[in-house]
């Protein structure tokens, strides 16, 4: 199945030290053949996710807390 990311929002999140960071938010697409030689099309998988501006993926806890898989980093979005 292939995949690809369409850009929902970004925003800026901020650790406990002050620093800003930009967050993208996406949503997974899958692709859809609905005949052989139909043009493909794009569907949503209804997964969302999050990632820095540096690629590193993004954790979200139920609280809204974003976690950085790599490097740990703890963010709130900035209002």
């Amino acid at each position: 199945m292939d995949i690809k990311l369409h850009r929902l929002e970004s925003f800026a999140a901020q650790d406990i030290r002050g620093s800003y960071y930009t967050v993208y938010g996406y949503e997974r697409l899958a692709r859809v053949y609905t005949w052989l030689d139909a043009p493909a099309q794009w569907e949503s998988t209804g997964v969302i996710e999050y990632k820095l501006a540096n690629g590193e993926h993004l954790d979200v806890d139920e609280d809204g807390t974003f976690h950085g898989s790599v490097s740990g980093v703890e963010l709130h979005r900035h209002h």
